[in-house]
C-alpha cells in the first residue's frame, strides 16, 4: 500500500527543464506540473474530513435532544438508525478519511514534490552560464535552491490541505449555528470577521520578514561556505578573529529578522487570545439565554458552545498555518531571484552537434566588450581581432595579464557570447553548434585544475566514463601521475584510483591535482586542446618529465597554448602576441627575436623563465 502511493508522483521528471517564470503563482504553477491532480485529491480528503468533523456536533446536539426528549425504556428502539449511523461515521468513515489524506500527503507528496522540484531547479541551473556562478556564492545558490523546494511544497499543500479544511469547516459550522438560530451565528461571523482583518495586517508582514529572513539565512550560509572553502587562505592570514566578525556580521542580520519575526508573533498571540475568548463567551451566553427563554432547544447550546471551543482550539493552529504559509511564500519569492534568470548563453533553436573534421580554428574579426570604463563606456576586452589557426597547427598566446589571452579561450569555449563577428571551428559557427558538443570536442588545462570531490577514478574518467583500465593507466602515465596515485588513500580507507581527493582536490598537493587534469584531458582525446598555464603548479623537475608527455598529448591536435613562462611554448609552430586586446605579433620564437618587439623585450626580461609583470612597454 505505501509503496504503491509512493509511486504515484515521478521525484526525477525527464522532461527538459525551462526558465521559471517570475511570477509568484506562475512560478508554483510551473514547478506544481505533475502533482497538480494529487494535490487537488488532497484538499478534497481534507474538505470532506472537515464536513464529517461537522457533521457529528449536528449528531451530538440531535443525540441530546432525544436524549431528553425519549423515554428510556423505548429510547434505543426509536433511535438505533440513527446512533448505527453516526458510529458508522465516526468509527469507519472519519478514519478512513484521515488513512487516505496521510497516505496521500506523506507517502505521495510530502517526499516526492519538493525532490521533483530539486531536480527541475538543478537542471536548470546546471546549463546556466559560467558568469552565473561567478556573481554568487555557491553555498547561496545551493541553499537557495534546497530553500526554494521545501518551501513550494509548503505552500502549495498548506493551501491545499489546510485551506481546503478551514474554509469548508468554518463554513459547515457557521451553517450549523445558524440552522439552530441565526443569532448563534453573530458571534462566529464578528469573529470571522477579526480574525480576517488580523490575518489581513500581521501576516503580510510577516512574508515580507520571512523574504528578509531567507535572504539573510542563504547570505550566512553563503559566508559559513566561503570561509571553510578558503580555510587555508584564513590560516596562512592568522585571519580567524576577522572571519568570526565578518561573520559576526551576517549571523547578526539574520538574528535581527528572527527578533523582528518574533515580535509579531507576539502581537497575533495576544490578539488571537482576546478574540478566542469574546467567541466563546458570546456563544455561550446567547446560547444559555436563547435556551432561558425557551427559544431554543438544550441541544442547539449542545451544538454551539463545542463549536466555538474548537474553533478556538484551532485558531492559533490556523493562525500559525498561515504564518508558515506566507513565511513559506517569503522564502519562494526570495528563490525567484536566483531561479527565474535567464541563462546569458543558451543554444540557438536549431543548433546541431559540432562535427570536427580537421580542427582549423578561426577568430573573424571579433570584438568582445566586459565592464566599464570611468565613463560608463565599454571596455573592449577583444578588439576586431582576427585569428586563424590552422588544423594542427600548435599556437602559443603571448602577452602581459589582462592582455585577453583567457578571455579569447573563454570565447572559443562559448562561456559568453560575442557581440561583433564570430569564432567558428572548420567552418562552424560556434554560436550555431551545441554547447555540450562544442566543449565535448576541447580539452583544456587550466592553471588551478579544480578536481571534483569524488574518487581519483571519477576524475579522470569525467570526460570518457566508459574508459578502460588499460587507458586510464595509459592517461596516468602520460601525465607522471602512476608513480603517486596507488598510494594515495582517504579517511574511509579507500586507495589508488577509489580513493577520494576531497572538495576541488583539497587533499592533494597542487602538482598532484595538476597532473590528474592533464591525464583526465589526456583520456578525453579531443580534436583541439587548450593549455592555459598547464604546468605552471609543476616543480621544473616533473615538468621537464612531463613536457615530453605534453608533446606526445599533442600530437595531430590543434593546439591552443598560454603560458608566462616562455620557454614552455617557444617550440610551438606559431606564437601570437596580443596587447590590449589585439594581436601585434605574430611567428615562431626565432622570427620574434629576429624582429626586436614586444616579444623580444618580454623574452630578454624574463626571470627564471617567468615574465616580468611590471614590464609596460
Amino acid at each position: 500500500m505505501f509503496s504503491w502511493f509512493e509511486r504515484r508522483i515521478d521525484p526525477y521528471p525527464s522532461e527538459q527543464p525551462m526558465m521559471p517564470p517570475k511570477g509568484f503563482w506562475a512560478f508554483m504553477r510551473h514547478y506544481s506540473r505533475g502533482v497538480t491532480g494529487w494535490l487537488v485529491l488532497l484538499a478534497i480528503s481534507s474538505g470532506a474530513i472537515a464536513l464529517v468533523e461537522v457533521s457529528l456536533y449536528s449528531w451530538l446536539g440531535d443525540l441530546v435532544n432525544r436524549l431528553s426528549d425519549t423515554p428510556r425504556e423505548s429510547f434505543w428502539a426509536e433511535n438505533w438508525g440513527r446512533i448505527a449511523l453516526m458510529g458508522l461515521g465516526l468509527v469507519i468513515v472519519l478514519p478512513g478519511l484521515n488513512l487516505f489524506g496521510g497516505l496521500l500527503m506523506h507517502q505521495t507528496l510530502l517526499g516526492n514534490f519538493p525532490q521533483r522540484v530539486r531536480w527541475l531547479a538543478y537542471r536548470y541551473l546546471l546549463r546556466q552560464s559560467v558568469g552565473y556562478f561567478q556573481d554568487e556564492f555557491a553555498g547561496r545558490i545551493a541553499q537557495r535552491l534546497m530553500q526554494t523546494a521545501l518551501a513550494v511544497r509548503e505552500v502549495a499543500m498548506k493551501l491545499m490541505d489546510v485551506g481546503s479544511y478551514v474554509v469548508i469547516y468554518f463554513i459547515g459550522a457557521l451553517a450549523l449555528a445558524a440552522s439552530q438560530d441565526w443569532r448563534l451565528a453573530l458571534p462566529f461571523v464578528l469573529w470571522a470577521l477579526g480574525y480576517g482583518l488580523m490575518l489581513g495586517r500581521i501576516v503580510p508582514r510577516l512574508g515580507r520578514v520571512a523574504q528578509e529572513q531567507a535572504d539573510a539565512r542563504s547570505a550566512m550560509t553563503g559566508r559559513i561556505v566561503d570561509s571553510y572553502t578558503n580555510i587555508a587562505t584564513v590560516k596562512l592570514f592568522s585571519h580567524s578573529d576577522r572571519e568570526e566578525a565578518w561573520m559576526r556580521s551576517g549571523m547578526d542580520a539574520f538574528l535581527g529578522t528572527v527578533y523582528r519575526q518574533m515580535r509579531l508573533s507576539q502581537i497575533q498571540d495576544i490578539t488571537l487570545s482576546l478574540l478566542n475568548v469574546w467567541l466563546v463567551a458570546a456563544v455561550t451566553g446567547i446560547g444559555l439565554w436563547l435556551w432561558t427563554t425557551g427559544e431554543l432547544a438544550v441541544g442547539a447550546v449542545a451544538i454551539a458552545v463545542p463549536l466555538a471551543l474548537r474553533l478556538n482550539n484551532m485558531a492559533h493552529w490556523i493562525m500559525w498555518e498561515f504564518a508558515a504559509l506566507f513565511e513559506n511564500i517569503g522564502t519562494v519569492r526570495d528563490g525567484i531571484s536566483s531561479l527565474s534568470l535567464p541563462r546569458a548563453v543558451q543554444d540557438a533553436p536549431d543548433a546541431k552537434p559540432l562535427e570536427v573534421t580537421a580542427g582549423a580554428v578561426r577568430f573573424d574579426h571579433v570584438t568582445f566588450r566586459y565592464g566599464q570604463d570611468e565613463a560608463q563606456r565599454p571596455l573592449a576586452v577583444l578588439d576586431d581581432l582576427d585569428l586563424t589557426i590552422r588544423a594542427g597547427e600548435k599556437v602559443g598566446l603571448v602577452g602581459r595579464s589582462g592582455a585577453g589571452k583567457s578571455t579569447l579561450i573563454n570565447l572559443l569555449l562559448r562561456f559568453h557570447d560575442i557581440p561583433e563577428g564570430r569564432i567558428t571551428i572548420d567552418g562552424q559557427d560556434v554560436a550555431q553548434v551545441g554547447q555540450e558538443s562544442l566543449r565535448a570536442a576541447i580539452g583544456v588545462v587550466t592553471q588551478d585544475s579544480a578536481l571534483l570531490h569524488r574518487s581519483v577514478r571519477d576524475n579522470i574518467t569525467y570526460g570518457r566514463p566508459d574508459a578502460s583500465d588499460d587507458q586510464i593507466a595509459h592517461a596516468l602515465r602520460m601525465a607522471e601521475a602512476d608513480s603517486f596515485v596507488p598510494q594515495l588513500s582517504d579517511a574511509q580507507g579507500r586507495h589508488g584510483l577509489d580513493a577520494h581527493v576531497g572538495e576541488r582536490g583539497v587533499k592533494l598537493s597542487g602538482g598532484q591535482r595538476q597532473r590528474i587534469a592533464i591525464a583526465r584531458v589526456a583520456l578525453k582525446d579531443a580534436p583541439i586542446l587548450i593549455l592555459d598555464e598547464a604546468t605552471s603548479a609543476l616543480d621544473s623537475e616533473v615538468e621537464a618529465a612531463i613536457q615530453s608527455r605534453l608533446e606526445v598529448l599533442m600530437e595531430g591536435k590543434t593546439v591552443i597554448a598560454i603560458a608566462h613562462r616562455l620557454s614552455t611554448i617557444a617550440a610551438m609552430d606559431r606564437l601570437v602576441v596580443m596587447d590590449q586586446g589585439r594581436i601585434v605579433e605574430q611567428g615562431s620564437h626565432a622570427e620574434l627575436l629576429d624582429a626586436g618587439g614586444i616579444y623580444a623585450r618580454l623574452w630578454a626580461r624574463q626571470s627564471g623563465g617567468f615574465l616580468a609583470g611590471d614590464d609596460q612597454t
